[in-house]
């Protein structure tokens, strides 16, 4: 073998046992100690540090720094016990205080119990007992713990875990966040510390002094004070409930909106409010409402259902007003109607059936042009209607037909129509049922009279000043008032292209007879796609099972009783003073390294 290629050897020789020891794992090292201490009954692996008056004893160990007033370390074990006024930190961003700390070079784990302050950044984080595991990162506790974030408020659970690289805290079990707005109260909280991002699992609320919010599953900004909550999530406002497959709210601008499945209940006006998307602006006392919008006003003998592309609700409780607009369409089981818009004053009981001028020229949403009401076979149809309520007694007590009255109704056994058209109609009604009508002005009828046996008498076509037309049962009493000019004729010499008045519009085919039927002509609706949240970890699964078997591990050390004892937190009079020095009483100002022994 040559010079040189036995040179060559030697330094790869050299250079791998270099890599395998750089390989080893480094072994805890005491930077400084004031008292270094040999008990015998301890056992000879076993070496106890005290401070000094310069200074507390300092402990480092793969890019951790710990001081404390007293330490016992196990050589065989590579494993330290800090006691009394012990500091950890692990670069500039962890630090951690209490009063006993365990802690092992080998598992790098450690154990921190009494007064456990854990610092970071954005928060302050303290418990009775925390491990800390370096491997993953993690810190843990399962005998409740406490979180301070000066933005977000005070969080406790009894269970909890902070993963510092992603500055994310986990807490299980009664958790409780308080802030000075409101109260978040759920079974799990994922707590983002630098964004203040939090998200709910399980049964959750958030309480403030104007609003409630419920969720099973929910995400809360604690920096803007916004929120987004789905599964079986709602809001309540004072007096309103907001339910939706998905909620988001903004406290800020008293603001909330839902998407998909949306329920408003009003409970002081006993109305609610049904549809796909809604805004609620709490300040404005305002509800918007869309995508097959339908407001229901419940009363105890028969709700009333407005239904419309897009339904407001605005104004105090004690003066809600109701607007349905583009194709709006209202239902109660006697009554009926249709307009472009609907308007309704739930203090007055006035409810106005409105056509918008620009609509008039063949808009989707104003095919027939009028607004109609239908009643007992009655089709009353004018520019603008009113229908005015006994808001106390919850019927209706009359209404007005404006400008270009038109009143229709079947003939009771032939194919005809009765008809009455003037300038205004008035109509009263008693126990929900019109039982006067007056036509005022200009007004005209056909009427086909029959006897007592329902035969055909003739057809009256009349003209007068005003006609008034009262219902007696199956009957219709007609008079006609001032300057009358008019005549019955026999069906055979009434011709059929005279039957019906200019402007005749009979719109039977458009009357809505169930709540379904109010949905009949909506266009398709298409629902978005609810978008879900991080998947739900179960509380099993919070420890893993590796984790907790180094836990046991760790505290299941084969020692003497003496060691089990010195385990235990001394007061802090015999952490700093308690130790008299037995075999080395020279103070140490060198650094101290300890060697390695395998187990």
């Amino acid at each position: 073998m040559n010079l040189s290629f036995r040179y060559i050897l030697i330094i790869a020789c050299c250079f791998s046992t270099l890599l395998s020891y750089s390989q080893k794992p480094k072994r805890i090292y005491i930077e400084y100690s004031g008292f270094t201490v040999k008990d015998s009954l301890k056992g000879e692996n076993v070496t106890t540090f005290v401070r000094s008056d310069q200074g507390q004893i300092h402990i480092v160990h793969e890019g951790v720094d710990m001081w404390c007033d007293k330490a016992l370390y196990y050589q065989d074990q590579d494993f330290i016990e800090a006691f009394s006024n012990v500091v950890v930190k692990q670069g500039d961003t962890i630090n951690m205080t209490s009063k006993y700390v365990e802690y092992s070079g080998i598992t790098q784990l450690a154990f921190a119990a009494g007064d456990v302050v854990l610092t970071e950044p954005q928060s302050v984080l303290t418990t009775d007992t925390l491990y800390f595991d370096r491997t993953k990162q993690q810190a843990y506790y399962k005998s409740k713990g406490q979180v301070v974030r000066d933005s977000s408020g005070t969080i406790t659970s009894q269970v909890g875990r902070y993963y510092m690289n992603d500055s994310k805290y986990r807490f299980l079990k009664d958790v409780v966040l308080v802030n000075p707005e409101y109260t978040l109260k759920t079974n799990q909280l994922d707590f983002y510390s630098e964004t203040g991002h939090s998200y709910m699992y399980g049964p959750s609320t958030i309480v403030g002094d104007s609003s409630k919010i419920y969720c099973e599953r929910g995400f809360y900004d604690t920096n803007n004070d916004t929120g987004y909550f789905i599964k079986n999530s709602k809001i309540n406002y004072n007096n309103r409930e907001v339910i939706g497959d998905s909620l988001y709210f903004d406290r800020n601008r008293s603001f909330a909106s839902a998407s998909n499945n949306i329920k408003v209940t009003d409970t002081i006006n006993k109305s609610v409010i049904k549809g796909h998307y809604a805004e609620v602006f709490r300040a404005k006392d305002s509800v918007f409402i869309t995508k097959r919008a339908l407001a229901i006003s419940v009363q105890e003998q028969d709700s009333l259902y407005i239904h419309a592309d897009t339904l407001m609700v605005t104004g105090k409780p004690e003066h809600r007003i109701t607007r349905a607009y583009y194709n709006a369409k209202m239902y109660k089981s006697d009554m009926s109607g249709k307009a472009d818009s609907i308007h309704a004053d739930h203090k007055s009981g006035l409810t106005q059936l409105i056509n918008l001028k620009r609509f008039n020229t063949g808009d989707a949403f104003s095919v027939k042009r009028k607004p109609v009401i239908w009643n007992l076979g009655n089709q009353m149809t004018g520019d603008s209607i009113h229908l005015i309520s006994d808001v106390e007694k919850e019927e209706l007590d009359s209404l007005k037909v404006f400008d270009n009255a038109f009143l229709i109704s079947k003939d009771t056994l032939g194919d005809g129509f009765n008809q009455i058209k003037g300038q205004r109609l008035i109509g009263l009604f008693e126990n929900n049922e019109l039982y006067n009508v007056d036509i005022i002005k200009n007004a005209e009828i056909i009427f086909y009279s029959r006897d007592d046996k329902d035969t055909l008498i003739g057809i009256n076509k009349s003209k007068s000043g005003s006609i008034n037309l009262q219902f007696d049962g199956p009957y219709k009493i007609i008079t006609l008032l001032n300057q009358v000019d008019g005549d019955i004729y026999p069906e055979s010499q009434f011709p059929k292209n005279a039957r019906q008045f200019r402007g005749f519009d009979w719109r039977g085919e458009e009357q809505p007879k169930s709540v379904e039927d109010l949905f009949s002509d909506d266009p398709p609706l298409n629902l978005p796609v609810i978008k879900g949240l991080d998947p739900f970890v179960p509380e099993e699964e919070f420890f893993d099972e590796a984790l907790m078997n180094r836990i046991d591990d760790a505290e299941t050390k084969d020692q003497s009783k003496e060691n089990k004892a010195a385990r235990q937190i001394p007061k802090k009079k015999e952490d700093t003073s308690g130790v008299k020095p037995t075999i080395s009483s020279q103070p140490s100002s060198s650094k101290a390294s300890i060697k390695k022994k395998q187990n």
